[in-house]
């Protein structure tokens, strides 16, 4: 007998069992038990909304990306079912990869995503990682030659036996190295600002714009950011 063609999706299906299909890259957010939802917000709304890129119309679709395709629940709660897992993600599908916090980072079940961020690394793909992502790429050693940031540099040295990176780190709530974006789990806002740099996808004014609104919350700051948008429609 056909399947109900108007019949209600099974919660249960496993998005991630198939490839990506073809077409321009997306971000691609990996998604992981104990994800910080906050942590990543200001980001991929921007990119995924494309509401303030400075070529109208545009965005960059945000899509989730496992080690399974199991679902996954986040710190708040949410519960998530990856679009597509990392053995199925080939490189060239990826505009950013985007590492979220998380409480299981230092555990090797991570390893494949990190061979990935090594390899988006080497072929001039942004990865931007914050808070306990970025203690996974220190004890990959992927930070020992790369300016940067994370919680606590004191924590990176005591937690991370395979980083050798110390005279790279900077105390500041986001650094961008090349095309790796690192950030403090408490600087999200700072974490989006750098990443969305790096992509290129805002132009300069309205970059500087967007962050004076989030962390001014004026209404000087978002007519500026109006302001500098090529298009009048108001930003909701």
């Amino acid at each position: 007998m056909p399947a109900d063609q108007n019949a209600p999706a099974d919660p249960n299906t496993v998005a991630g069992s198939n490839p990506p299909a073809g077409g321009a890259p997306a971000a691609y957010l990996y998604v992981m038990d104990t994800l910080a939802d906050w942590e990543t917000g200001y980001l991929t709304a921007e990119l995924n909304s494309g509401r303030c890129f400075a070529v109208p119309g545009t965005n960059l679709p945000v899509r989730t990306v496992g080690l399974t395709p199991d679902p996954v629940t986040t710190m708040g709660g949410i519960r998530i079912v990856p679009e597509v897992v990392i053995g199925d993600l080939p490189a060239a599908a990826v505009a950013v990869l985007i590492l979220p916090g998380g409480e299981t980072w230092l555990e090797p079940r991570h390893d494949p995503v990190l061979a990935l961020a090594a390899d988006l690394l080497a072929a001039g793909t942004p990865v931007a990682a914050i808070c306990g992502a970025t203690m996974a790429l220190g004890n990959a050693g992927m930070l020992d030659e790369r300016r940067h940031t994370s919680n606590d540099p004191g924590t990176l040295r005591e937690m991370c036996q395979g980083y050798a990176g110390a005279s790279r780190y900077a105390d500041e709530p986001a650094v961008t190295d090349g095309d790796l974006v690192t950030s403090s789990g408490l600087a999200p806002v700072e974490f989006a600002r750098e990443t969305l740099a790096r992509l290129g996808v805002f132009s300069p004014a309205t970059l500087a714009a967007w962050y004076r609104l989030m962390t001014e919350r004026s209404p000087e700051a978002f007519a500026a950011l109006t302001d500098s948008l090529p298009r009048t429609d108001p930003v909701r």
